[in-house]
């Protein structure tokens, strides 16, 4: 099982390139960072997290910039999105970036992937929540064709473009892994239909998703489906071992926003966790 942090890195938090260089120093397998691209000044959509939505969110780097100057620094750490909100993004654009990230960095691109919250954001882009998903899965569809072909085609509802040349391709075979994040209905049937990975929020249901999703996976002719769990708290070992358990393959944990002692200091704090149960 391995051990990864996520934080919403800033340009009053600690800089990618340090950060990335600390969390592989100490052990850590990967570093999530997560999207948005502005947060609209009128917004109905209530904060997930409840009360006012902190001011980070609309402060956060672009994901993939930020990964990229963390590759530079690294030899090992797997770079990832924890989540790159794909329905708000052109999916023949982002092929070419992920690939490109994943080439630099010698495949150690996991991209994380969701349909998002913030409906304003979504409408900024052009994307009707209504079909959140089903734009989500056709663009995700349409960047596994530009990673896989050499002449790559995509038509759908809401993708639709002829044969086409794009390179480079990813440096892992067939592109990075695609790991879904949700805890909402229907998503672990998103999972099976075009997901490596589920990627949840830690909660009291989570060892039945599991097991439902097993039983799911096992339907649809997949053996090879991972979860990567987003926890919540601070780390402790009886969760650890439960997520053990259950064959959970990751454990992502929130880093704070913060200056680069602060984060330091964290990192050191979760350090154990990570020499101990990242294999």
């Amino acid at each position: 099982m391995h051990i990864a942090g996520s934080v919403f890195l800033t340009e009053y938090s600690i800089g990618p390139a340090q950060l990335a260089t600390a969390m592989e120093e100490r052990g850590y397998e990967s570093l999530f960072l997560p999207e948005h691209t502005h947060i609209p000044v009128s917004r109905l959509t209530p904060y997930p997290g409840g009360g006012e939505m902190p001011s980070k969110y609309a402060h956060t780097y672009d994901p993939f910039v930020a990964l990229t100057a963390a590759a530079m620094v690294t030899t090992t750490l797997r770079l990832a999105t924890g989540i790159s909100l794909i329905a708000e993004r052109d999916p023949i654009t982002t092929a070419k970036v992920v690939a490109s990230l994943d080439f630099i960095s010698g495949g150690r691109t996991l991209l994380g992937v969701g349909a998002g919250w913030n409906r304003e954001e979504m409408r900024h882009h052009g994307t009707d929540p209504r079909h959140r998903w089903a734009v989500l899965r056709e663009r995700v569809q349409a960047m596994k064709a530009m990673w896989t072909h050499e002449e790559a085609e995509y038509h759908g509802d809401y993708v639709d473009f002829d044969a086409s040349w794009s390179w480079p391709k990813p440096a892992q075979p067939g592109g990075p892994k695609i790991l879904l994040g949700g805890n909402g209905p229907g998503i672990l049937n998103r999972v099976v239909d075009y997901a490596d990975s589920w990627m949840p929020i830690s909660g009291p249901t989570l060892a039945t998703n599991v097991s439902e999703l097993g039983r799911l996976a096992e339907l649809g002719g997949r053996s090879d489906i991972g979860v990567t769990v987003v926890h919540t708290g601070p780390p402790e070992p009886r969760a650890f071992d439960s997520y053990a358990q259950l064959g959970v393959d990751r454990v992502v944990l929130l880093l704070p926003t913060a200056c680069e002692t602060e984060t330091l200091k964290k990192l050191d704090e979760w350090s154990a966790y990570a020499a101990e149960f990242t294999a």
